[in-house]
């Protein structure tokens, strides 16, 4: 059971579980025929394993990083319980290619390959590439959230209809103020890590109000599918989440401290969670 435990905290499969929502909403908002159930399940399950995969990856990468971050020196790469080696990374690519192969089987390529980008985006274009140099890492490393989303939309042909398109711009959108608001309640850990997130590296006011703009602008974005066949039981689910997002970071602007930072972290993964089930529940029940 400690096994089991250890390595679903370093595959972040929690994180995983939030991924695979992102895809199941992106399918939901789309039009056109849709799966059969056993698709749908094989779709969910191949994003969660690519996004758990790309997260064991992560933490793999990033065990000299989390060595001096308080936050992360207990993960099991750091402790010597897990020992990182080819086993590992090895074992990354097969469930990597499984499950994109599962997904082309059960639905098609297109599918498969927004699936694989989303875990390649995570995996290494932000954390190879960006983390270590540039305040934009989670700017463009937000886009692994947003192939989800294409994912469940290119499931049933429909990546390209404007529901879909714009919960993927709402995904992107979302992923760096979330982020930057854990990172501004964790800045000593960046700081001591040489980690150039947002809030390390320009002012406290600047920093606050970058978040507070995104979500903003998130937020009166996820409303407009309410224009392109999204029902009642979306808008209020998107709306209820948007204003309590906005609200928590607005405070963060008016009071910046760690505690608020944490629950304007906490604010936005309340958002998203109601906006993807509100996706996911307005088609099961009024689609």
């Amino acid at each position: 059971m400690e096994t089991l435990r250890l390595v679903y905290q370093t595959a972040k499969v929690r994180l995983g579980f939030l991924i695979m929502a992102c895809a199941l909403a992106g399918l939901a908002v789309s039009p056109g025929a849709g799966l059969e159930a056993w698709q749908v399940l094989v779709l969910g399950l191949a994003t969660l394993a690519s996004s758990s995969a790309a997260g064991a990856f992560n933490q793999l990468w990033e065990r000299d990083l989390d060595r001096d971050m308080r936050r992360t020196s207990q993960r099991a790469f750091v402790t010597g319980r897990f020992a990182g080696g080819f086993a590992w990374y090895a074992g990354i690519a097969l469930v990597t290619l499984f499950s994109c192969v599962a997904a082309a089987l059960a639905t098609n390529l297109a599918a498969a390959i927004y699936i694989f980008l989303g875990a390649f985006t995570y995996g290494v274009v932000y954390t190879v590439w960006l983390k270590r140099r540039t305040w934009l890492n989670i700017v463009i490393g937000g886009a692994a959230g947003s192939f989800a989303v294409m994912a469940g939309a290119a499931a049933v042909n429909a990546e390209f209809e404007p529901a879909p398109l714009i919960l993927t711009v709402v995904l992107f959108l979302w992923t760096p103020p979330h982020f930057w608001a854990l990172a501004f309640a964790c800045r000593k850990d960046y700081a001591a890590a040489g980690v150039p997130m947002l809030p390390v590296v320009v002012s406290e006011a600047l920093s606050t109000r970058t978040i507070l703009a995104h979500a903003v602008v998130l937020v009166l974005l996820s409303l407009v599918p309410g224009w392109y066949g999204m029902g009642p039981i979306y808008l209020v689910s998107a709306a209820a989440g948007g204003a309590y997002f906005i609200r928590e970071s607005w405070r963060l602007v008016v009071k910046p401290g760690i505690p608020q930072a944490w629950r304007t972290f906490a604010a936005s993964i309340v958002q998203l969670g109601l906006l993807l089930t509100g996706a996911i529940f307005d088609d099961l029940i009024l689609g």
